[in-house]
């Protein structure tokens, strides 16, 4: 699958850019401010939901308008499809895919896929767990959409959890109520961690051969996922039962503090680098290309599981680099459509199908 086209109406600064898109390479090319941006956020959107920025909605409607419009042409499969989005400043959004309201947020994974490049990347090695739980959660939401839905019980079943024991859990209804959550919790959270450990061990070899590529030297990259509820390890056919012994064990603690203490929300995938801790214990430079070879093996396990490369985004990535680690991200990028922003030049390995200017909230060159 591919996009085909975007057009863009009161999106951000955009009053109106309208883009054909080929299914190879797109150069995105302007100084820092322009809108580059932008045109990923919109691009990712389609395929998201939301902005890889993590705002809402309403800050995507551009200062004076009501309503932002995204439309986006998809082709794949010898089909071409359409999503239609009008994202309000208050109010719901309305969707429409090939003219009918989209039914489940998760059905845009039949339209498209993408991964998404950006220099925040370096805090998925650099940064604390949270980060690498999200980039986990995030792909295994894109591969298959249970996990999505496993991820959206967890995190509601745990937001009631924890208002519960802020309450100070008084009462023999308080109580009985914990022990629903707990039984949830549990559920819901062992399949989030199963599918975790499964990623993870996908995950292993794309990142080592990702990692050799980009530093151009050969080097052990493994990752080990540790749970405090598990310090034994996790046996996915025994996760939930472990869980939810370890939710009751620490009742007198969660009440006492108001949190709950166990379970996916606190765990850590530690990603190791020749046997270290690549956090505390890699250069710079070796934790951007871990970063990268993040994003490259996450993306070489999504064309595996779904048979079709999602769409590449790069926002700026190469400004980052150096030329010599440039050069070996621009030779180690899978085939398949890739938007590109930049605004210095780009290595000569990097061929693009075309390449567009943006100025002040314009794509020149950019309509059919």
């Amino acid at each position: 699958m591919h996009l085909a086209s975007l057009e863009l109406r009161d999106f951000r600064r955009y009053v109106h850019a309208d883009l054909a898109l080929g299914p190879g390479v797109t150069v995105l090319e302007g100084a820092n401010g322009a809108g580059k941006t932008t045109i990923l956020e919109a691009a990712a959107w389609v395929a998201l939901g939301r902005s890889f920025r993590g705002v809402p909605d309403a800050t995507l409607v551009r200062d004076g308008a009501e309503a932002a419009v995204v439309r986006a042409g998809i082709d794949g499969a010898g089909r071409h499809q359409t999503l239609d989005a009008e994202l309000r400043r208050a109010g719901r959004n309305r969707v429409l895919v090939n003219g009918h309201a989209l039914a489940r947020a998760r059905d845009r994974l039949d339209l498209l896929r993408v991964t998404i490049f950006t220099p925040d990347d370096l805090a998925l090695v650099k940064g604390g767990p949270a980060g690498r739980r999200e980039y986990l959660d995030d792909l295994l939401g894109v591969l298959a959409p249970r996990y999505d839905a496993a991820r959206a019980d967890y995190e509601k079943v745990l937001r009631h959890r924890n208002a519960l024991l802020k309450g100070g859990l008084r009462g023999t209804d308080a109580q009985h109520t914990l022990e629903v959550f707990d039984e949830q919790l549990a559920r819901a959270g062992a399949e989030l961690v199963r599918g975790r450990l499964r990623l993870v061990d996908r995950l292993g070899s794309h990142l080592g051969a990702a990692y050799a590529a980009l530093a151009g030297r050969p080097a052990d990259v493994s990752g080990r996922y540790e749970a405090d509820w598990a310090p034994d390890g996790i046996d996915p056919d025994e996760a939930e039962t472990v869980l939810r012994d370890a939710l009751v064990t620490l009742h007198r603690r969660e009440v006492e503090r108001g949190v709950t203490l166990a379970g996916p929300h606190r765990d850590e995938w530690r990603i190791l680098l020749d046997g270290m801790d690549a956090r505390t214990h890699a250069s710079q430079g070796e934790q951007r290309c871990l970063a990268l070879a993040l994003r490259l093996g996450g993306h070489a396990v999504g064309r595996e599981t779904i048979g079709a490369a999602p769409v590449l985004l790069l926002d700026d990535v190469f400004s980052e680099l150096d030329p010599t680690r440039a050069d070996a991200l621009a030779a180690a990028l899978p085939s398949g459509q890739t938007l590109i922003t930049t605004a210095t030049t780009i290595p000569t390995a990097v061929r693009p199908e075309r390449h567009l200017r943006v100025e002040a909230g314009r794509v020149l060159g950019g309509a059919a």
